[in-house]
This record gives C-alpha cells, sequence and structure tokens, in this order.
C-alpha cells in the first residue's frame, strides 16, 4: 500500500524518473556522482509520496574527506532510501545477489558502481572485499549491511558479520555506525497513515582506534554503538 501510495503522489514524475535512471546507469563510466543524485532525488520524492516523516541526526558526523564506509543495522528495503535522501556525501552500496535484479534497485546499483555480493561464495565475497578496499583507498564511500539480511524483528539488531569489517581494515579507513530506527515500519504495516522513521549519524571510528582490534571486536562495537542508540530513542519515545 505504502509503494502505490508513493508512485500515485509521484505519477506525473514516475516516468521522468525512470528513464533518467535507466539512462545514468547506462551511461555509467566509473563516476558515481550522477547515480548518486539521482538515488538521492527519487528517495526523497518517494518519503515525500509515502506519508513518511524522516527524522535524521547526527548529519555532522559524516567525515568531510571521502575514502569511509557506512555500517548501519538493516531493517528492511526502506533503509536505503534514507541514507540516499540524507547523507551529505556520495556512495556506492554492497547489497546480496538476490536483490541485484529487482527493478529500480537494479538500475541505481548500476547508476552507482554498487557491487553484489554472494554470501555463500567465499571466493567471490573475497573479491568484493577486496575491491571495495582498493576503491575506498581511491576515494570512494560505500555502504554495507553488516548484518547481512534484515532484522525481521523490528528494532531489534542482530548479530554483525564480522567479514562486512574486512573492506574497511584493508582500508584503514573511518567506519560510521547509522543507527536506524522504526525503518522497517513503511514497507511492512499494510497502512499509509502518517509515520515517522529515524536514522541517527554516527560518531565514526576512525582506524586509529579499531587498528588493533580483530574484525569480530569492531562488529560487535559497532553493533554496541547503534543497540545504545536505539534504546536511547526508544527511552525517549
Amino acid at each position: 500500500m505504502r509503494i502505490a501510495l508513493m508512485v500515485i503522489m509521484n505519477i506525473l514524475l514516475v516516468p521522468f524518473m525512470f528513464i533518467k535512471l535507466l539512462w545514468t546507469a547506462k551511461r555509467y563510466n566509473g563516476d558515481y556522482n550522477p547515480g548518486f543524485k539521482m538515488a538521492k532525488f527519487i528517495s526523497k520524492r518517494a518519503i515525500w509520496g509515502g506519508n513518511i516523516k524522516l527524522e535524521v541526526h547526527g548529519v555532522e558526523n559524516v567525515p568531510k574527506e571521502d575514502g569511509f564506509m557506512f555500517y548501519p543495522n538493516h531493517q528492511g528495503l526502506f533503509d536505503s532510501l534514507t541514507l540516499f535522501a540524507t547523507s551529505p556525501k556520495p556512495f556506492a552500496a554492497v547489497i546480496k545477489k538476490e536483490a541485484r535484479n529487482i527493478i529500480l534497485l537494479k538500475q541505481v546499483i548500476e547508476a552507482t558502481g554498487s557491487l553484489a555480493m554472494d554470501r555463500e561464495d567465499v571466493r567471490q565475497s573475497m573479491q568484493v572485499i577486496n575491491q571495495i578496499s582498493e576503491e575506498v583507498k581511491a576515494g570512494r564511500n560505500y555502504l554495507i549491511f553488516p548484518e547481512g539480511h534484515r532484522s525481521h524483528e523490528g528494532n531489534k539488531v542482530q548479530e554483525f558479520k564480522p567479514g562486512s569489517f574486512k573492506a574497511a581494515q584493508k582500508a584503514k579507513c573511518p567506519i560510521v555506525p547509522c543507527a536506524l530506527i522504526n525503518c522497517f515500519i513503511p514497507f511492512d504495516v499494510q497502512s499509509i497513515r502518517r509515520v515517522t522513521v529515524k536514522l541517527i549519524y554516527l560518531k565514526p571510528m576512525y582506524y586509529e582506534e579499531y587498528k588493533d582490534m580483530k574484525t569480530v571486536e569492531i562488529a560487535a562495537e559497532v553493533k554496541r554503538r547503534i543497540v545504545e542508540a536505539i534504546a536511547e530513542y526508544e527511552d525517549k519515545s
């Protein structure tokens, strides 16, 4: 119902947005800025059209210099829209292979030079991790969901996969934890009533802070910070 509302409220723009996204994807030449700008525009229109209020905090925590990675908890397809709509810096994303053929998402992936990872294929996963680390060293930013799949339990955060942090560790880049709150509601609840979701960009972990930590320890620390941020929000609600 929410997706239908998004389409209806943007009915005059939908053909233009889709054609422009296709055009941008086909012309991708390694520069993800045009694709990111298109994804930001579409995300903002979708959020407005879906009768969703997005509260954003901590934008000042996003590093000013490129070459960092976002690590949010994962609640559903709406998660990416919040980050595309609000990030002041462009980024590519790492998505699971099953999602790469979803319409619109497929075109966004192509337009931003994002990567699909097969977590059941160790060799392919390592190739993706190595590629990400090299690209981050060269100044690209990336988004990866360390849970690997959506929670299915509301705001409860699942265990973070240590392997998700190997790319950041190899690149020696800033890790930006992101707390997503109530982002499961827009697409999970069969209603078009106004809902509020929240995104908190937390203070980054720089390499000096985690250089002596194992990936399992980094994963635990990033999860701890996100869980604390979610708990703080729920206490205030």
